[in-house]
């Protein structure tokens, strides 16, 4: 194959070589030539236009296993990550977005005294729509982190998946370049809690100034033993130190998990507790110290829900809460909705929004925010992949419509949403269960309203426990220009929960949506 690349296209790749990342340190760069064949027989070509010329791996896009790879010698000093990107064009006159195809990396390092295959990292196929037109290349990212030993040697492998649904351009595309950008420390974390037990489930709310955790304790990863209780902490410095724990509820013969919070209209906190023994029922508790917790409402339910999540205030409605139903199975018995209140919690008034539904069309664990004029946006976890679902309703809750994103890097992912007041810009943070990466996602609303694969790429913004289950459920507040990310990590019997604090992020060009300048 023969590749035709215009000189507009060239300095669009150029661009990419030139610009440093947002990490302190330089990227490293692999050229077509510093890689080679690793799997099937892709071709090294060259792209040529008038005195222009530039060399590729033309990865097929009809047959399967195509693969090139390549080694780094050696990362900084002070690198503890990389993020891997790739540049890739093609000249079909076909090209268009109306197509996608799709790539995975293979990460490994040769470590002293250790196999290379200790550290190896199958990562995600990763889905994007083609460029507007031939000839014009296209910046990836398959992997955003990817922890490291530092100065030994990395091996990226990169493979076409055309065999994939999402990959449906049937012709090769050119991969030019592979971009590794070495990554320093992250932030770490405020320490809720760490007495022994299975801490976990944290639901965190600012009142005020004042942060408060709840979260429930048992001795596993169960949420109907009695042992399990639900206990809260504050603070009053953004998480550095915390109150001596309290009890929320703690009901003989009942195990209590926190599953969803939030504000009513005059401030004060709400606080939903599962509670499962001799039968099954969500409390209302309400505070307004993050000390002392009121039992506001046991309501009754037509469909006993899994989980209610999150209040929050919709317009001319009150105080609405999304849940789901079921039992996990294969069989069309899931469903979910919305619960309201006009009453700041007193009382509550349940609607099915879907029902009979199979676990691979069951949002699940959904968080929501009103953006206004009728609109709200939900994101939702999936039980089975491959992406979270976006749900959204333009007439205050009374309709909604339910569709798949693009965010695919997760596994068992409980979304947790802020939308900031200033800058307008919303923030979808979500733990990747088994990588132990804590990701965010910032978008302007509006971009992905209608369209929900346009999520941009996340960042991780800290790591914690790879153990799949003993780790997660990420729950978000905000004061001020802070985010507060709560989540727990461990390793059974015992776990921790910790919350991240996080600036809240700002447009590349730090203006908020109506062009007013952020500091």
């Amino acid at each position: 194959m023969r590749i035709f690349l215009t000189a507009i296209a060239l300095l669009a790749v150029l661009s990419v070589n030139l610009k440093g990342g947002d990490s302190t340190c330089s990227p490293l760069y692999l050229t077509a030539n510093d890689l080679s064949i690793a799997t099937g027989k892709p071709s090294l070509v060259l792209m040529s236009k008038v005195s222009t010329h530039i060399p590729v791996w033309s990865l097929s896009g009809g047959t399967e296993g195509q693969s090139v790879s390549g080694v780094i010698g050696a990362l900084p000093d002070d690198c503890v990550a990389v993020k891997v990107e790739i540049v890739v064009t093609s000249n079909d006159p076909e090209t268009s977005p109306d197509y996608a195809d799709m790539y995975r990396v293979h990460l490994s390092q040769m470590v002293e005294n250790a196999p290379f295959t200790d550290r190896y990292l199958l990562g995600k196929p990763v889905e994007t729509p083609l460029s507007d037109a031939p000839f014009h290349s296209r910046t990836i990212l398959l992997e955003s982190y990817y922890e490291v030993v530092p100065n030994a040697p990395l091996t990226v492998r990169i493979q076409r998946e055309p065999g994939l649904p999402g990959d449906t351009f049937t012709r090769p595309t050119g991969l030019a370049v592979v971009k590794v950008t070495p990554l320093k420390p992250l932030p770490k974390a405020h320490l809720v809690q760490d007495v022994s037990g299975y801490n976990s489930w944290p639901m965190t709310q600012a009142i005020g100034d004042k942060l408060v955790c709840t979260y429930s304790r048992g001795s596993k990863h169960t949420i109907h033993e009695d042992a399990r209780a639900v206990y809260a902490r504050t603070s009053t410095d953004g998480g550095k130190t915390w109150t001596v724990e309290t009890v929320v509820a703690d009901t003989p013969g009942y195990g209590e998990v926190t599953v969803g919070k939030g504000l009513d209209s005059t401030g004060a906190m709400l606080l939903w507790v599962r509670r499962i023994g001799k039968e099954w029922n969500h409390d209302l508790y309400r505070t307004t110290d993050g000390v002392t917790f009121e039992l506001l409402a046991t309501p009754k339910l037509a469909v006993q829900p899994m989980q209610v999540t999150d209040v929050f205030a919709v317009p001319e409605v009150g105080l609405m809460s999304l849940w789901f139903a079921g039992n996990y199975s294969d069989k069309p018995v899931h469903s979910w909705g919305i619960m309201t209140s006009a009453d700041d919690g007193a009382t509550w008034e349940q609607t099915t929004i879907e029902s009979d539904l199979l676990k691979a069309d069951w949002p699940t664990e959904p968080a929501a925010v009103s953006l206004g004029d009728g609109r709200i946006l939900c994101v939702a976890r999936t039980e089975t992949g491959p992406t979270q679902f976006q749900i959204t309703s333009t007439d205050n809750g009374k309709t909604w419509t339910r569709k798949r994103t693009n965010i695919g890097d997760i596994h068992a992912s409980t979304p947790t949403l802020i939308l900031d007041p200033e800058t307008g810009l919303l923030s979808n943070y979500y733990y990747e269960r088994g990588q132990g990466k804590l990701r965010r996602r910032v978008v302007d609303p509006d971009s992905v309203f209608d369209h929900p694969g346009s999520w941009p790429e996340s960042e991780v913004v800290t790591t914690g426990s790879t153990i799949a289950w003993d780790s997660g459920n990420t729950n978000a507040t905000v004061i001020g220009d802070r985010h507060y990310v709560s989540y727990y990590s461990g390793k059974a019997p015992d776990t921790s929960v910790f919350v991240l604090e996080l600036p809240e992020p700002v447009a590349e060009n730090g203006r908020s949506k109506n062009g007013k300048e952020v500091e």
